[in-house]
């Protein structure tokens, strides 16, 4: 039983000066984490250019079937955004929903939608690309541009191309949002 006994004590004083021998980690007081916006959703203002007079091809939303629709379209809407990943460097890939009211403008109600998988690099670089569904048609928009920043605000400019069958719609939204 005595043996025992010295064995314990024994552990006991080789564990507890093992665990005072321990050093303290390094601190570096100086380190900054970053911190990352979740997401940069806002307002998004512009005009749509396109190559010649379109028509409504769908009933619906208070307009008639061949209602024309003027080269220059405004727009208004929102941008919704989400990260699928992001570097060290703070280059992200992106999915993006945009939704927009067109022709507003013109006494008309056009109602369409965005969605597209694009890349942002850390300088502000973007450039994206996915389906177009809109009541002028529909089709696959290609867009990119750059994100102005000033304090916590960001600026973003962009410019997006809708080829089509019967008509190039080209895009030029400007918006905000808070970092």
């Amino acid at each position: 039983m005595k043996t025992i006994v010295k064995m314990t004590l024994m552990l006991v004083v080789i564990c507890s000066s093992l665990a005072f021998g321990q050093t303290e980690p390094i601190i570096d007081h100086n380190y900054v984490p970053s911190i990352k916006p979740l997401k940069l959703n806002g307002p998004r203002v512009g005009v749509t250019f396109l190559n010649q007079p379109a028509n409504i091809k769908a009933d619906g939303f208070g307009l008639d079937s061949g209602v024309s629709v003027g080269q220059i379209v405004s727009q208004f809407g929102w941008q919704f955004e989400w990260k699928y990943f992001e570097t060290d460097g703070g280059s992200a890939g992106l999915v993006e929903f945009i939704p927009l009211i067109g022709g507003l403008d013109q006494g008309l109600f056009i109602p369409s939608a965005n969605v597209l998988v694009g890349f942002r690099t850390g300088d502000g670089w973007e450039i994206g690309c996915g389906p177009n569904v809109s009541l002028v048609g529909t089709g696959f928009v290609v867009a990119g541009g750059y994100t102005f920043k000033s304090g916590y605000m960001n600026f973003p400019v962009n410019l997006a191309i809708i080829p089509g069958k019967e008509n190039t719609r080209i895009s030029l939204l400007v918006g905000w949002n808070k970092r």
